[in-house]
């Protein structure tokens, strides 16, 4: 008797990649054939709204097949995007511009979605009570090709920071987490984040303060990061926390077609309120800030969406 069709990561990368493939019909209200959505990780904001955006715009365009395609987030999210295995993603700003500072020459946004915010975890009876006394620690910086580890990466050479480091997506840190297999996580994703608040949930934890490596990644890379506060209200029993802030954009790819890159903006900044039934974060999509695209230009369609909002 045969088995079940195994679906593997692979298995999805491929169907993604077949999905850009047939993405060539004529643009219309209706939207394109087949639309891509590079999401993130299990445990993430970018996932959660990922998988509801997708929901919504295979409402709003019934002639497109809209696929969420997981991913580690950010960093993978771009090469996604270079390689046509996705037609739009999410990334962190720091991402997206690199060590450059400039933004691709393929890609584009079309909004401001919301800001994430760094979050260093640990267990409530942890000795680490700042950021320089994760030294020699295993601690877990991010999935690979994730935001996390872009930041992580960048944090670690302003500081000289030396500890076990080791690549784990949001829900498997957690996990590691409260197994005692790591001595703290690392976190670059919007509040609340779903695998914090299981963790929170679930055992006693802590957010250890990043106000001063907030100010240093602050100076060193100015109108990128910002110094924020995790409010006492994000985590129920875990005490507000200053951290970092960085904004996230949602990308296209340049040659997405105008009416789509239009449709799609619209679908954000119009339906908002529906993506952020069960998953607060959206609820910081607005159209006020989602032009604050920082370096990265608006794609002509989405140039259009916001322009017809001020007719």
């Amino acid at each position: 008797m045969p088995g079940h069709p195994v679906v593997t990561r692979r298995t999805v990368l491929l169907g993604a990649l077949a999905a850009l493939a047939g993405c060539s019909a004529p643009d219309g209200a209706s939207g394109p054939a087949r639309l891509v959505l590079a999401t993130g990780p299990p445990g993430a904001v970018f996932r959660e709204i990922g998988a509801a955006l997708a929901e919504v715009l295979d409402r709003q365009l019934p002639e497109t097949r809209v696929t969420a395609l997981p991913s580690s987030a950010s960093t993978e999210n771009l090469r996604l995007l270079h390689e046509r295995r996705a037609h739009i993603g999410f990334s962190s700003l720091d991402a997206a511009v690199g060590d450059s500072g400039e933004p691709s020459p393929d890609l584009s946004a079309l909004g401001r979605v919301y800001d994430s915010h760094l979050h260093l975890v640990v267990a409530a009876d942890s000795p680490v009570e700042a950021f320089e006394d994760l030294a020699g620690q295993r601690v877990s910086f991010g999935a690979k090709e994730s935001g996390t580890e872009f930041t992580m990466r960048r944090l670690v050479e302003l500081t000289g920071l030396d500890v076990e480091d080791v690549r784990m997506d949001q829900a498997s840190s957690a996990d590691a987490l409260i197994a005692g297999d790591i001595d703290a996580l690392f976190s670059l994703t919007g509040i609340p984040t779903p695998a914090v608040s299981r963790l929170a949930e679930d055992s006693q934890i802590r957010l250890v303060s990043l106000r001063e490596e907030a100010n240093r990644l602050a100076d060193a890379y100015p109108s990128t990061y910002i110094p924020a506060t995790i409010p006492a209200t994000a985590y129920p029993g875990v005490a507000a926390c200053d951290t970092v802030a960085i904004p996230n954009l949602l990308l296209a790819r340049d040659d997405l077609p105008e009416e789509t890159a239009r449709l799609v903006t619209e679908t954000v900044f119009t339906e908002s309120a529906a993506i952020a039934a069960d998953r607060p974060e959206a609820a910081h999509i607005n159209v006020r800030t989602g032009i604050a695209t920082g370096p990265v230009p608006l794609h002509p369609g989405a140039v259009r969406w916001f322009r017809e909002q001020k007719a």
